[in-house]
């Protein structure tokens, strides 16, 4: 069914998935209404069944409106019904590594996300003071300086559920260090990842590090440091309404390698052990994963959504015929990437 317009959806600057959804529909000159923090209360809107922020209010197959959260299948589906300026491109394989770096900046960068939030002290009064604002910037200040410890707490309280913990912290920091120097290396070479246009991977990087790079102190920190080309690329990507879409923008497939090898080595080194420890646990119904990340321990609570995510990555992979398949496998190979596909007479 054909899409509403303006698209209205509730969200806040402090989710990153918020950023990435405004990034992408402005990039895509998508009309959008944007209900900021309680702004939708006052309206008569459907709940989500989780509550995940941006949440879109989008009609369903009977026309009634339905709360929609998720921004990858949310991506795909403006994709289908906005025509011109697609961010996911045609050629199935440069749509799959696509896929794969989106899937792996939502689900693995996001740790770094909430670690550095969560984790040190000025990062933790910085968030603590601002987040209740962007939520509920008119209420009083005696309301929104308690509010400052209630966020605080609930949020530290939960990093465990994203992996954080004295165990893995070495291996997250470590790991949004190099993803920092990888992908300065990457803008130098082309403006994007896939090329000289932004695709949907571009917007979950630039999502997460609307966080990392341009709020919280101490990863902003590290990241003007160690990559400024980072910290201004964030900044160009948060309105492309004005870039140019060329077909031709897309990178070669040939180019895959040489361009994109780091950061899928990057991928495969840390995401792809995480998802597949995850699955097996959860096969073996444990309530814990432990394996071992960038040869240091690792420990968590399981995660049914990233068994989804490892479980959507084989679906894609498996849509492709023989020519991308073969392809695909000769770029992964070498990642450690490689090792996320199951092969269909497993």
């Amino acid at each position: 069914m054909p899409q509403q317009q303006p698209l209205k959806l509730k969200g806040v600057p402090g989710s990153p998935y918020t950023r990435k959804m405004l990034a992408y529909l402005r990039f895509r000159h998508i009309p959008y209404e944007l209900l900021l923090g309680d702004q939708s209360n006052a309206l008569d809107l459907p709940e989500a069944k989780v509550g995940l922020l941006p949440t879109f209010y989008l009609p369903n197959a009977d026309g009634a409106l339905e709360a929609v959260v998720d921004s990858t299948p949310l991506i795909r589906r403006f994709e289908s019904q906005f025509p011109n300026r697609a961010a996911v491109p045609t050629h199935p394989v440069l749509n799959f590594i696509n896929y794969l770096i989106e899937d792996y900046a939502d689900e693995w960068l996001t740790k770094a996300m909430f670690h550095y939030r969560w984790h040190y002290q000025a990062d933790i009064d910085m968030a603590g003071t601002i987040l209740p604002h962007w939520s509920n910037i008119q209420e009083s200040t005696e309301t929104l300086t308690r509010l400052k410890d209630y966020v605080a707490n609930r949020q530290i309280s939960r990093l465990y559920v994203v992996g954080s913990n004295e165990i893995t912290a070495p291996v997250i920091e470590a790991s949004y260090k190099r993803f920092l120097l990888i992908m300065n290396n990457l803008i130098e070479k082309q403006k994007f990842v896939l090329g000289a246009r932004p695709s949907s991977a571009d917007f979950g990087i630039y999502a997460q590090l609307t966080q990392l790079a341009k709020f919280d102190p101490t990863p902003a920190a590290i990241c003007m440091d160690l990559a400024p080309r980072v910290y201004a690329w964030t900044d160009l990507v948060d309105d492309l309404s004005g870039q140019p879409a060329a077909e031709d923008g897309w990178m070669e497939v040939a180019e895959i390698s040489a361009v994109l090898g780091d950061l899928l080595t990057e991928v495969g080194r840390t995401y792809a052990p995480a998802l597949l420890a995850n699955a097996h646990a959860l096969q073996n119904q444990q309530a814990q994963m432990s394996t071992t990340i960038d040869d240091k321990p690792w420990q968590q609570p399981t995660f049914p959504y990233q068994a989804k995510c490892l479980q959507w990555i084989n679906q894609l992979y498996h849509t492709l015929d023989t020519t991308a398949k073969s392809q695909v496998d000769t770029v992964l190979a070498g990642t450690g990437c490689e090792y996320l596909i199951r092969r269909q007479s497993e």
